[in-house]
């Protein structure tokens, strides 16, 4: 093997990996946000009796789960283009991963529902709740101490996703790392290095969401 590491040039850029770790975790966390909204939005609408609800949700839960996560990001980027929207890369990313997520939340969402016993929901009702309040007061806490664990996941997958994003022109940490490579052709020693910055991330939100697990279930 005649390759020659040299570090130091990724050792200078450091800090601009670091920085766009920074980004790759904000568009995850935002993507998860939006995620778990319209994931409990399409869960509901899926166990809607409505039926134009119904199969809206699972036309979107179908899509996002049944096509390869980089279409989708060339859909919202180069396909709504067609059209005339023209989205910044960050928001390719976002509206991308936020849909993808969606899609896989709302399935764990639509378990959860499905897992809590319907009598404590007519019990609520018996005791004066409104439909709206005994569904977001009994029911959906419940739902989202079932689904905590998947979308622990599901944050993971939604940050190692994003390295799909550098196909769009976003420079979070792996486009910064295919920017820095290509200037400097160190490309195994660049991406050796955001693969540690990923593992560090994963590591550091798995670690976040046990202690947040355990300071919420702790009593149960």
């Amino acid at each position: 093997m005649d390759y020659n590491f040299h570090w130091r040039p990724v050792f200078n850029k450091l800090p601009d990996l670091l920085e766009a770790g920074l980004l790759t975790l904000e568009v995850s966390l935002l993507s998860m946000v939006i995620g778990t909204v319209l994931g409990l939005l399409l869960a509901l609408a899926k166990l809607s009796p409505l039926k134009p609800a119904r199969w809206f949700a699972i036309t979107w839960i179908e899509l996002a789960r049944n096509t390869p996560a980089l279409f989708q990001l060339f859909f919202f980027g180069f396909g709504l283009g067609a059209f005339g929207w023209h989205l910044s890369p960050f928001l390719i990313v976002l509206v991308g991963l936020s849909f993808n997520n969606a899609g896989y939340l709302a399935e764990n969402f639509r378990g959860g529902f499905q897992a809590v016993p319907e009598n404590q929901y007519r019990a609520a009702r018996s005791l004066g709740m409104t439909a709206f309040q005994a569904t977001t007061r009994i029911v959906i806490p419940q739902v989202f101490k079932i689904v905590y664990h998947p979308m622990t996941n599901q944050m993971v997958w939604a940050v190692l996703m994003s390295s799909l994003a550098m196909m769009v022109g976003y420079r979070e940490l792996a486009g910064e790392t295919q920017f820095l490579a290509s200037k400097t052709f160190r490309i195994f020693e660049y991406f050796l290095a955001a693969a540690v910055i990923y593992y560090v991330i994963v590591k550091i939100i798995l670690g976040l969401s046990r202690l947040l697990a355990w300071r919420l279930f702790r009593y149960e």
